[in-house]
């Protein structure tokens, strides 16, 4: 037997093509060749295909694919968190029908088929909150007290009006193009929640990263005490080494073992590369937002500091460059 080495390869490439598309601009992934997949599939692929449906269909065609764009990426929109309600309910859907029938098995006791219905819920709890939460709107009735909260440090935050909602912007705030409002301590505009992140609602957040997190963790780890359970259970070792005459060591199972287990328990293996994925990326995600948290500092700033570090180094200028390197340090 030997490993499909094809299914192998393929799995790979999908996975680096699906993290660059969706995680490639995150701080971890900056220099790197995920970074570059991501922009040339978020800019270099989007303008080719602009160019090959207006040559195809015309400019009425090129609006119109410009005229979705607008409403998915320009205005408040649900269609990201449709597609979170989707890969959670489907993917909680086929573990439930594919791999519940190993449990109670051999190491994964029965607790772990309610225990699994608690994490979800806490997960979708954690969603509608930071969803559907203000994250701190300013408007002229609140926003002397948001003033005098963030005091201004004549350095990034200079007092202004914000020429949009006409009120003076306070510290630490932004006007979010996409929601066309004044957020106090803004970080980011989240699309996944369909909301912008800020004062009032980054603790949920946080606490949806770090929970999502340890969900791909925990189920990655119960499906593989699963096949570890199964391959115990039908004595695949045993079998292998004594009747197939397969030498007892790691290189000379695994090619039998993997190739059982792909033929055998192929959803089971999918779902914990899957989940192990996004627990590597979530992982990562949460740290950055730690290490924002730590340092007082939000993403919205992060950013700005880094426009300036490269403005700065552009410009041959290192005094500039050391100030704002350590402006949040």
């Amino acid at each position: 037997m030997e490993v499909p080495w094809l299914l192998v390869a393929h799995g790979s490439v999908t996975a680096l093509v699906v993290v660059s598309f969706l995680c490639g601009q995150w701080p971890i992934f900056e220099g790197t060749f995920v970074q570059s997949i991501n922009h040339f599939l978020n800019f270099g692929a989007y303008h080719y295909l602009l160019r090959f449906v207006q040559a195809v269909c015309g400019n009425g065609a090129k609006d119109l694919v410009l005229g979705v764009e607008q409403y998915c990426c320009d205005r408040p929109n649900p269609i990201l968190q449709v597609f979170y309600v989707a890969i959670i309910g489907v993917t909680y859907f086929i573990i439930v029908q594919t791999s519940f029938e190993y449990i109670p098995g051999y190491y994964v006791s029965g607790w772990h088929r309610y225990l699994s219905i608690v994490a979800v819920a806490v997960g979708a709890i954690l969603f509608v909150l930071t969803s559907f939460s203000d994250p701190g709107t300013i408007t002229a009735e609140n926003v002397s007290q948001y003033v005098s909260a963030y005091p201004y440090d004549n350095v990034i935050f200079v007092e202004k009006e914000c020429s949009t909602c006409k009120i003076p912007r306070p510290a630490r705030a932004k006007h979010c193009r996409i929601c066309d409002k004044c957020v106090a301590r803004f970080d980011h505009h989240c699309g996944w929640m369909n909301n912008c992140i800020g004062e009032k609602n980054t603790r949920y957040f946080v606490a949806f990263l770090v929970w999502h997190f340890l969900i791909c963790v925990y189920g990655a780890l119960v499906i593989g005490f699963i096949l570890a359970g199964e391959l115990k259970e039908r004595k695949v070792i045993y079998i292998l080494t004594a009747y197939y005459g397969i030498e007892n060591s790691f290189s000379g199972l695994f090619p039998h073992v993997a190739q059982w287990l792909l033929a055998v328990h192929n959803t089971q293996i999918l779902l914990s590369v899957f989940l192990a994925i996004l627990a590597l990326l979530l992982g990562g995600f949460c740290a950055y937002h730690a290490h924002l948290c730590l340092t007082n500092t939000t993403t919205n700033e992060a950013d700005f500091v880094k426009n300036q570090n490269i403005r700065c180094l552009s410009q041959g200028d290192m005094k500039c460059y050391t100030k704002w390197e350590n402006e949040f340090n």
